[in-house]
């Protein structure tokens, strides 16, 4: 696991737009990104919508979303369209279903078979920030889907903490994904970074990152980064 520090959050913003960026361009035509939700991505999708970039080949999916409408003020997918996709063309963007009318793992089943028939056998690049607690896509301590031990890509996932369903990546993709970047900033998440990186005991959801067949590169501030000991 390689760690890259920023000296603020711009700086992160387009140290990461970078990475994505040399991914697109060195992926000979064909290339996925899974986007994580969250606040601190936002700033790094907002960088990639301004560049002269080839978006052709790239399918675009979400490494995790709140289980509510497409056009709910909570959805990872529509803050995406509004920070990324709006500004973008002609990237394909694929989206789970969401009725009231159909549970959560039906919606996760039907949209993990889009994700491999899209993809094929692996990921190539997902995208992921951290939680104050350690939660990494929509994977929470103590959740089902941390134990989660068979070769599903996506599964939903019920949160105690927050009363809500999620639906997430599993722990089996993010062993299979070719690259992993992981994007965390402010002082708040800097102990439970540090933790995860440098003491993994099982406690944090993010620990699993050190299990991946890829390469994984950890993207963050200095505030994020004031505990880690290097």
């Amino acid at each position: 696991m390689d760690v890259e520090i920023f000296a603020g959050p711009d700086a992160l913003a387009i140290g990461a737009a970078d990475l994505i960026e040399a991914t697109i361009a060195d992926s000979d035509g064909r290339c996925d990104i899974g986007l994580a939700g969250g606040s601190t991505p936002q700033a790094t999708y907002a960088r990639l919508a301004e560049r002269e970039i080839d978006w052709g080949g790239v399918d675009v999916w979400l490494s995790d979303e709140r289980w509510v409408p497409h056009d709910s003020e909570d959805s990872n997918g529509l803050q995406a369209e509004r920070s990324l996709l709006g500004g973008i063309e002609p990237a394909s963007f694929l989206r789970p279903r969401y009725s009231e009318h159909l549970e959560p793992m039906d919606s996760a089943v039907y949209y993990e078979a889009r994700l491999r028939s899209v993809i094929g056998a692996r990921p190539k690049l997902v995208l992921l920030g951290m939680g104050t607690d350690g939660h990494t896509a929509s994977l929470f301590p103590g959740t089902k889907a941390v134990r989660d031990t068979s070769e599903r890509w996506y599964i939903a996932n019920r949160v105690p903490q927050l009363d809500t369903w999620r639906l997430t990546v599993t722990p089996h993709l993010l062993e299979l994904a070719e690259r992993i970047a992981v994007i965390v900033s402010g002082a708040a998440k800097a102990e439970v970074l540090a933790a995860a990186i440098e003491r993994p005991e099982g406690r944090y959801p993010l620990e699993l990152l050190h299990r991946s067949s890829g390469s994984v590169t950890v993207l963050c501030d200095q505030d994020a980064a004031a505990s880690l000991s290097g």
